[in-house]
């Protein structure tokens, strides 16, 4: 029976145990660039123990930050720095993954710590806010500018590139950003997309954008590497046309197809409508879910923040990898925290053996 800590083989990519850092957004970037407190939060983090350690959600372009002071890889100039926290990383045994993203409607906003508030150009944001229709998010935000199908091959392209700049980097697994109400969550979903195009309407047309990115960074990502889709696998918005589970698990089955490895099962995030009732694990089922009718590997994530939990997590099969954010933060070398309480054998860095305990 497979446990938290037993080994997992992605590929040619074999992960020491099943604990990933999930992406979390730092916002602590200036024009895209890396800099030393993404090494130390990462770093700190792949010595603390986790398999897979998955650097925030990074632009592919400027406009699709979420914020001026979002990582990016939309220039050949972000990929030095980078290519330190990669090798950092890799001598800690665990494995850098990068998650590329688009934000859609959301970008051009300050930073949580100033109230996530629209960011006009005059303050430091952007005009050309894309969305895949002209969809405010809320009263106090203006509407976004619905992309051209020539704008949508430019974000194509932009995700293709940002891949290739990801493997010089020297990332070993991408995650597409695919969930949040960010652009790709908001074309799949009929609350967001309006469209009467090829790319709106019928599901087929409103999952085209994400199976057409997933193509094109596979003409420039090694087919040995593992490729991961993060979802919401719902709006959480009931008796509505909104995006939902059995929308997700045929996404899945899609995407599994053309040879993505992994679906990280988030949810919510699109429309301020959403109906969420959070508690540990409340995402887990979804991850059960795709995982038992898309026949596709699952990582679970939300509120999971004890070692017990993320173990019964795998040893139950609700998914193969558990994605850890928050504890994470409050606890860095959660990966050596889990193997101590659960008694399971965990190397530690050789400068930090004399505390390990015995």
């Amino acid at each position: 029976m497979n446990h938290l800590f037993s080994p997992l083989t992605v590929k040619s990519i074999t992960f020491k145990n099943r604990i990933v850092v999930s992406p979390m957004c730092q916002y602590s970037s200036t024009d895209g660039f890396a800099n030393d407190w993404h090494l130390v939060h990462l770093g700190s983090r792949a010595v603390g123990g986790a398999a897979l350690v998955i650097a925030e959600a990074t632009a592919v372009n400027p406009e699709g930050r979420i914020t001026p002071h979002d990582l990016g890889l939309w220039q050949d100039e972000h990929i030095p720095f980078l290519q330190r926290i990669t090798t950092f990383i890799q001598q800690q045994g665990a494995v850098p993954g990068v998650q590329l993203a688009h934000a859609g409607r959301k970008a051009s906003k300050s930073s949580p710590w100033t109230g996530s508030l629209h960011l006009s150009p005059t303050e430091g944001g952007w005009e050309n806010v894309m969305a895949p229709s002209p969809v405010p998010i809320n009263q106090e935000t203006p509407p976004p500018q619905e992309l051209t199908l020539e704008q949508i091959a430019n974000v194509i392209a932009d995700f293709k590139a940002a891949a290739a700049r990801a493997l010089t980097a020297g990332f070993k697994v991408i995650e597409i950003h695919g969930a949040h109400g960010y652009l790709l969550h908001e074309f799949l979903s009929p609350l967001t997309n309006q469209r009467t195009d090829a790319y709106g309407g019928s599901f087929e047309n409103r999952t085209r954008l994400v199976l057409e990115v997933v193509q094109a960074i596979m003409e420039v990502w090694p087919a040995d590497l593992p490729l991961f889709v993060r979802l919401s696998a719902t709006d959480w918005v009931p008796d509505q046309n909104s995006w939902k589970l059995e929308d997700s698990v045929e996404l899945a089955r899609q995407l599994k197809s053309l040879g993505v490895d992994l679906i990280d099962c988030s949810s919510g995030g699109n429309v301020p409508v959403q109906q969420i009732k959070p508690g540990p694990g409340y995402q887990t089922p979804f991850a059960q879910a795709i995982r038992k009718e898309a026949a596709v590997l699952t990582g679970a994530v939300g509120l999971i923040t004890s070692s017990l939990q993320a173990d019964h997590i795998i040893r139950s099969e609700q998914a193969d990898m558990v994605f850890i954010a928050r504890e994470f933060l409050r606890d860095p070398y959660f990966g050596l925290t889990a193997a101590s309480e659960l008694h399971q054998p965990q190397s530690w860095p050789v400068q930090y053996e004399r505390a390990k305990p015995r």
